[in-house]
């Protein structure tokens, strides 16, 4: 008599369920699966953007780019085509010996045309030209209409007398104007370098630079005592004070430590005549 045992060999036992796999629907567990939810992927053709910022339409693109261009159109008529933006008027700062009308007229800038266009390189280099005295200029374009110069001048730091005028030379050398009045307080340059061999390898126009770099080292306590500035050659400059003090300087080196040395030696020996600071290590005073 067959048992329970062997009456049931027959049936199939029911599958065993499993729980479905969280954030997953049908397939397996493994790499191969496909993930469920929303796609990341493209929607129609065209990736939504993500946190809800939208491209703009072309629409609102060309719109933007029309707006632009008018603007753009409209800047350059203002500052070109319009009469809003003229050059009127001409400003000039800075001066001392030149006059403001002076510097005006030599710069000539052209009036009643677009103050964007004026040409402030061409309108330096014109006062440069015409007004030697002009050491630097700086021109600007001051809004609406008006052209600004700010002149800063060359200080004379010797003479040259020829005849009854002066030749002004500033500090580096340059000869830039011609008076009929000594400027006040300008010592007097004396070249007598046609027989020294320091003409033919430096020049004059540098041995004049190096008698205007010794006179520009000078503090104003001792400079306003120089009378005159005597030249040699390139290392034997010498300078004559007020009361008839004489100072051998040498060449233009060390011009710095050599004032220094000359200041000390004057307050010291106010009753010599005669000093040497050619070597500034080693200064010399003497006469009484």
């Amino acid at each position: 008599m067959a048992g329970p045992t062997t009456a049931r060999r027959g049936e199939k036992k029911p599958a065993r369920s499993r729980p479905p796999a969280s954030g997953r629907s049908g397939g397996s567990s493994g790499g191969g699966g496909k993930k469920s939810g929303k796609s990341s992927g493209p929607k129609n053709g065209r990736f939504a953007p993500r946190g809800g910022f939208r491209l703009p339409s072309r629409r609102v693109l060309i719109i933007t780019l029309a707006g632009a261009v008018l603007l753009a159109g409209f800047g350059a008529w203002a500052l070109y085509g319009s009469t809003w933006l003229r050059t009127e008027s001409v400003k000039a700062t800075g001066t001392g010996v030149l006059t403001e009308d002076e510097v005006v007229r030599a710069a000539a800038v052209p009036m009643d045309t677009p103050l964007a266009s004026v040409d402030k390189r061409a309108i330096a280099e014109r006062l440069r030209a015409k007004l030697p005295r002009i050491k630097s200029v700086e021109v600007s374009r001051s809004w609406p209409h008006t052209v600004s110069l700010k002149v800063t001048e060359r200080q004379p730091e010797l003479l040259i007398q020829t005849g009854g005028k002066f030749v002004e030379v500033d500090a580096e050398g340059i000869r830039f104007a011609t008076v009929t009045t000594a400027p006040k307080g300008v010592p007097l340059l004396e070249m007598a370098v046609r027989d020294s061999p320091s003409l033919k390898r430096f020049g004059p126009d540098r041995i004049r630079a190096a008698a205007a770099t010794v006179v520009a080292a000078l503090p104003k306590a001792v400079h306003q005592d120089v009378r005159t500035v005597q030249v040699r050659s390139y290392d034997s400059i010498t300078l004559r004070l007020t009361h008839g003090r004489t100072v051998v300087w040498g060449s233009e080196e060390r011009s710095t430590a050599k004032a220094k040395v000359l200041t000390a030696a004057l307050k010291a020996a106010r009753d010599a005549r005669h000093f040497d600071v050619s070597v500034p290590t080693a200064p010399a005073v003497s006469g009484s």
